[in-house]
């Protein structure tokens, strides 16, 4: 979850829009052996062109979902049936002109917006909500204690 400075949050459109038009916020995938907090360094600023943050959150758990019957072999590229992720909260010091969606080829997102925390789980695809509603509980008391 990436933070501005207001307590706004980073989200974008999916390009791919599988499972209907799906609005998120930037996650992605663990190398072999990679540390958590480099991943999500080096898979924001491949989807984002955001290098200008601190980590300044981790949340407790792991946190899972599974997709829908009908999601399964379309959604997730067709190999998989759901996800397990380890969320962590950023806070971006940057302006943002330094984000960049063609950071990442091919891009992921087409648009991307700052949203109040409470528009982020509205905006997910439905099987993913429980997943966001634990995210925002988790990080709400950063997204309030905003600076600047």
């Amino acid at each position: 979850m990436v933070l501005n400075p207001r307590g706004e949050v980073f989200v974008g459109r999916r390009i791919d829009q599988d499972m209907g038009e799906a609005w998120q916020m930037p996650q992605g995938g663990i190398d072999a052996g990679e540390d958590l907090a480099r991943a999500v360094l080096r898979e924001l600023a491949e989807e984002t062109g955001i290098t200008s943050v601190k980590i300044v959150g981790e949340a407790r758990e792991w946190f899972s979902y599974d997709l829908p019957r009908e999601a399964i072999g379309v959604a997730l590229k067709g190999k998989y049936r759901g996800q397990t992720q380890k969320w962590f909260a950023l806070r971006f010091a940057g302006s943002d002109r330094e984000i960049d969606l063609n950071a990442h080829v091919p891009p992921e997102f087409d648009q991307w917006r700052w949203v109040a925390i409470d528009e982020v789980v509205r905006l997910i695809v439905p099987f993913k909500r429980g997943v966001y509603e634990q995210v925002v509980r988790e990080f709400r008391p950063l997204a309030q204690g905003r600076i600047g």
